[in-house]
C-alpha cells in the first residue's frame, strides 16, 4: 500500500494544485533554514537583496576555497521545492574547484519575504544579477548560470527577456529542466489511475506561456549544457530532449542516470560540468556508454 501511494503522490499533488491555483502548482516553498553551509564545512556569507518591488530576499554567497585560484562565479537557481538548504547539494562542490557561488531563495522561500508567483519572481532573478554586478570579485571573471528544474526554466524565460544579462554569461547549465510545464503536468497526471483519464483536459489548466521551450531559441550566442537523466520520474527524457532540440548552437545534451536533479551527487557529472566550463564552445560531453555509471550499483557478492 505504501509503495502504491508513493506512485500516486505526484499526480495527487498536481491534482490538488490544479484545483487551488496556478502559483501552488509551480511553487512548493518551505520556510526557515534547517542548516547553513557551515555544516558542510563551507565558507559563506549571508546575502540580503531587494527586488524591484521592495521584497527582501535572502541568499548565500559561497566563497571559493582559500588558496584556490578563483576561476569564475556561478549563479545557482534552485528548483521549486524546499529552500536553499535542500539545494546545497547542487553547488557545494564548486568552491573547492575555484568557483564562487551565489545561491538565491526566491520570494516565499526560506527566510525571503513575500509569496512566490509569476511574473513577480523574475524580479528576484534580476536582483541577483544586480547584486553580482556590484561585487568587484565577480568582475573580469566568467559568470555562469546553473538552473535546476524550475530554476532553469525560469532562467531561460528571464534571459530571453533580458538580453543584456544574457550577454554577461559565459555559459548556461541546465539540470533536469522541464521544457513545458504543461507537458510535465500531463506526464504526472498520466502516472496514476486516479488522474489518467483526465490528464489532457486537466493539463490545459497548467500555465505554459513562460515554459522554457517557448524561449530557449532566443538565447543565441549563449553556450548551453543540458543535463537530463534517463531515470528522471519528474521530467521525462522526451521533455529534456525536446528542450535540447530547440536550443541554439552551441549546445550539449548530456544524458545521465539517477533521480531528478540528483546529478551532482555523482562525481562523474561534476567533472563533466567542470570540463565543460573550461571550454563551453567546444566541449561535446561524454558519449561512450562505458563512461556512464550503472544504476543502481551492483549488489555486493554474498
Amino acid at each position: 500500500m505504501k509503495a502504491c501511494l508513493s506512485r500516486r503522490l505526484p499526480a495527487l499533488l498536481l491534482l490538488t494544485a490544479l484545483l487551488t491555483g496556478c502559483s501552488s502548482l509551480l511553487f512548493y516553498p518551505e520556510r526557515g533554514l534547517p542548516f547553513t553551509p557551515e555544516k558542510a564545512g563551507l565558507g559563506f556569507e549571508d546575502v540580503n537583496l531587494t527586488a524591484a518591488d521592495g521584497t527582501r530576499l535572502h541568499g548565500w554567497w559561497l566563497l571559493a576555497k582559500p588558496g584556490v585560484e578563483v576561476k569564475g562565479t556561478v549563479l545557482h537557481l534552485h528548483g521549486n521545492g524546499g529552500n536553499l538548504a535542500w539545494h546545497l547539494g547542487g553547488s557545494w562542490w564548486l568552491p573547492e574547484q575555484g568557483y564562487q557561488v551565489l545561491m538565491l531563495d526566491y520570494r516565499g522561500y526560506g527566510i525571503s519575504e513575500g509569496s512566490p508567483s509569476l511574473p513577480a519572481i523574475y524580479q528576484d532573478i534580476d536582483a541577483a544579477f544586480a547584486w553580482l554586478a556590484s561585487k568587484p570579485e565577480v568582475q573580469a571573471k566568467p559568470l555562469v548560470l546553473l538552473g535546476q528544474s524550475l530554476g532553469g526554466a525560469m532562467a531561460v524565460h528571464y534571459l530571453a527577456e533580458h538580453p543584456k544579462q544574457r550577454q554577461r554569461l559565459q555559459a548556461l547549465v541546465l539540470d533536469g529542466v522541464p521544457a513545458s510545464y504543461r507537458a510535465v503536468g500531463q506526464y504526472a497526471l498520466s502516472t496514476s489511475w486516479l488522474t489518467w483519464p483526465l490528464q489532457v483536459p486537466l493539463s490545459w489548466l497548467v500555465p505554459d506561456s513562460d515554459s522554457a521551450i517557448r524561449s530557449i531559441a532566443q538565447l543565441e550566442g549563449t553556450p548551453a549544457l543540458l543535463f537530463q537523466s534517463m531515470d528522471d520520474s519528474i521530467v521525462p527524457l522526451a521533455n529534456g530532449i525536446a528542450l535540447y532540440q530547440q536550443a541554439p548552437l552551441p549546445r550539449v545534451l548530456q544524458l545521465t542516470r539517477g533521480g531528478h536533479v540528483q546529478t551532482f551527487a555523482d562525481p562523474t557529472w561534476r567533472q563533466v560540468m567542470l570540463r565543460y566550463l573550461d571550454d563551453p564552445q567546444h566541449f561535446n560531453g561524454l558519449r561512450r556508454l562505458g563512461e556512464i555509471p550503472n544504476y543502481p550499483a551492483p549488489a555486493a557478492d554474498k
